[in-house]
């Protein structure tokens, strides 16, 4: 299978199993706690991991038993550490306390983070031709308009992916950078679009060939090929909801993986959906893909 390197955070994860999401200056008690490692190009990660590609995770971690937690966690999911890894003396690692809802199958997230973030520098003490596939969180647009260009340079650069969750002051240079650009419904209504369309039309002006896609929740998922067209898959929405945490983690991940096993879009996007919707089903991405 492939190799892919992660560039992003990872994380100490919070999770508090609620009864329902709880009103300001409230009390309630917990159904369950749960302590585990998040981050999103960590998560995406772990379910190529769990799909048989061989993955590297690149990003800061703080020079302290937290730290230390965190790549044992890695390790554990089967993702190695890159060489442009860093660990800092004296940072805390990023902690998110995340509220799962069971009525509704929400979750909400509060996250906090003292921690620096991986430079060009960094990533510069990797290299990219080692790799098939290089995935980006779409963070610090500057430093990371940096690492994508110099990955552009290789003589034989991998593919790119960047995920776009939210919008960040310039984000928008990045996306002609990448192949694969992976929207999220919060980035698109934020910029003011209501329906995908707007958001492809914005997009399709910034990244002429990169493929486009946009994850819509319940309502499915969009997808528009650099050679023109639409797509459009389903939700695949489970029996029964049980935790949502990481299912656009897992969509993003199954969209990568079609990419690198030569699956046409319209294909990938449907599995993705699938996958999603599987994950919505169960606790964490153990079994996933089984």
């Amino acid at each position: 299978m492939a190799r892919v390197l992660g560039v992003g955070v990872a994380t100490i994860d919070l999770i508090f199993s609620l009864p329902r999401y709880p009103v300001e200056d409230s009390e309630q008690r917990a159904q369950d706690l749960r302590r585990a490692r998040g981050g999103n190009a960590a998560n995406l990660l772990e379910v190529l991991a769990l799909l048989g590609h061989r993955c590297h995770w690149a990003g800061v971690l703080p020079a302290d038993a937290d730290g230390v937690w965190i790549e044992d966690r890695l390790r554990e999911a089967g993702i190695g550490l890159s060489p442009a890894c860093r660990r800092v003396a004296g940072a805390r690692a990023p902690l998110s306390s995340i509220w799962l809802g069971r009525a509704s199958g929400s979750r909400t997230i509060v996250h906090y983070r003292d921690c620096p973030e991986l430079g060009l520098a960094d990533l510069q003490r990797e290299s990219p031709t080692a790799y098939d596939w290089i995935h980006f969180e779409g963070r610090q647009p500057d430093e990371t308009h940096g690492m994508l260009q110099w990955v552009r340079r290789q003589a034989a650069p991998p593919g790119l992916s960047l995920e776009v969750e939210k919008d960040r002051p310039g984000i928008e240079r990045l996306l002609p950078l990448a192949d694969l650009l992976l929207f999220s419904r919060a980035f698109a209504r934020c910029r003011g679009f209501d329906r995908p369309e707007q958001l492809a039309a914005w997009a399709r002006k910034r990244a002429p060939a990169a493929d486009l896609v946009l994850a819509w929740g319940d309502q499915g998922a969009w997808a528009w090929p650099a050679g023109g067209g639409t797509l459009f898959a389903p939700a695949s929405p489970p029996p029964v909801l049980v935790d949502t945490l990481g299912a656009g983690d897992v969509f993003n991940a199954a969209l990568v993986h079609g990419r690198l096993a030569g699956r046409p879009l319209d294909e990938a996007l449907e599995s993705a959906c699938r996958l999603a919707g599987r994950k919505c089903g169960q606790w964490g991405f153990q079994g996933l893909t089984e």
